[in-house]
């Protein structure tokens, strides 16, 4: 408005051409400089929806859904790098799979499907984890129907002030309908996501809802990859495998015991080689929003996500360090999977249902018959210097996120003036 001001005060008598060409221009410059777009490309080989401001470009997969690229635009590698795991095989569209040519590349298990599409954030749901023999010969599959299927583009919104993405899908097997609006403001490193979930049926039942947010190399390295949260009680569970990295038994966040009976910090990947880690945390429930974060040390981006505690209480880390060696994976994978959502453990829902609560805390969400319900978290992606040392808590304040460095006390203020 200050440029038109400007220009109205002058007179028609004393009108400096070029300065009023420069002023125009320079507002023009402004336009661009905030301007956000949607495009359609593909992300390693994948239809993919594109999200772009001058700061960060942001990819969400039409097969499945998954939210396979956050990455912030800078000519620094150590910057630029996109934190989720893209593997190291040729993933597909789950819409293409076909058991007669895909079995042999993927396996025939119940994680097949999951395996073939499998990248970066994924949702899962209404199952988490492996289903039921009966659920697997109906055509069910490892974490849920909604990775299983092509989400489809519902409605594209583009402003100078922001870019506004729906996408959604329908669950067949399961009968709900899921979907999801993602939301990119000019000038800012913040995507916001509103996802719903609407029965389909006249009757209620459980469901399980967890935000499975997979990491991989080069943001991921044993030993340098770092995990903060809002975490406090959790646990891992027996029975152990012989690659698993932590002994069975209770922890407190950040805290964790070793096989060999060794206090180990669980920020830091473990490191040890051909090993995995489990386990389940509660998050802290004097907190209206919860949290995670993660960065390389030998990188300088910070990612992370900041939820409701009343949606997803609970948080699993999951690591993968070289130790699953049936194909596709073929001892090759370094993952680690950030698991926010309803429930730490992923089990059957009869298994989930029958157990009830953990800590007092229910581990499953209920889902009234023809009823929609809605979850919104958001996602950010930051700068930070060499020998950050971590991140001791984050608050939210109206118009930004404020986020307080362990140690230092240093704090980096992110602008995030869309509610959510």
């Amino acid at each position: 408005m200050g440029t038109f001001n400007r220009l109205e005060s002058i007179t028609s008598n004393a009108i400096d051409m070029t300065r009023v060409l420069l002023i125009l221009l320079t507002g023009c410059n402004v336009v661009a400089a905030q301007k956000t777009t949607f495009s359609e490309d593909h992300i390693h080989g994948r239809s993919a929806y594109i999200l772009e401001n001058k700061l960060v470009r942001i990819g969400a997969l039409r097969g499945a859904g998954h939210i396979a690229e956050i990455r912030l635009k800078s000519d620094d590698p150590r910057k630029s790098v996109n934190p989720m795991l893209v593997h190291h095989y040729q993933t597909i569209d789950p819409g293409n799979y076909n058991p007669i040519k895909h079995d042999m590349l993927y396996g025939k298990g119940s994680d097949r499907i999951l395996t073939a599409g499998y990248m970066g954030h994924l949702l899962n749901f209404p199952l988490f984890g492996a289903p039921s023999n009966q659920e697997f010969k109906n055509g069910l599959g490892v974490h849920g129907e909604a990775l299983m299927v092509q989400w489809n583009k519902d409605k594209v919104e583009t402003t100078a002030n922001k870019v506004q993405f729906s996408y959604s899908t329908y669950l067949p097997k399961t009968q709900y309908k899921v979907g999801r609006t993602l939301t990119l403001a000019a000038n800012e490193t913040v995507l916001y996501v509103e996802e719903w979930v609407e029965s389909q049926t006249a009757f209620g039942r459980p469901a399980h809802w967890v935000q499975h947010v997979t990491f991989g190399p080069p943001f991921v390295t044993p030993g340098r990859n770092v995990l903060d949260m809002s975490g406090t009680r959790g646990e891992v569970r027996p029975p152990i495998e012989d690659h698993n990295s932590l002994r069975a038994g209770p922890l407190h966040w950040p805290i964790g015991t070793s096989r060999e009976g060794k206090k180990v910090s669980l920020r830091e990947m473990q490191a040890p080689p051909n090993t995995g880690t489990y386990y389940g945390i509660l998050m802290d429930p004097s907190r209206e929003e919860s949290y995670f974060t993660a960065f390389n040390k030998d990188l300088r981006v910070l990612i992370g996500y900041i939820w409701k505690t009343e949606d997803f209480p609970w948080i699993a880390d999951w690591q993968e360090n070289q130790s699953i060696d049936v194909f596709p994976w073929n001892g090759k994978v370094i993952a680690r999977g950030l698991e926010f959502g309803t429930t730490p453990f992923a089990g059957s829902m009869k298994k989930v249902v029958d157990e009830g609560k953990l800590y007092g805390v229910r581990q499953y969400r209920w889902i009234e018959g023809r009823n929609r319900l809605t979850a919104r978290y958001l996602a950010f992606i930051t700068e930070i210097p060499d020998g950050y040392q971590g991140v001791e808590s984050i608050e939210c304040h109206g118009e930004k996120i404020d986020i307080t460095e362990r140690e230092t006390g240093e704090i980096i203020s992110l602008k995030s003036v869309r509610p959510w």
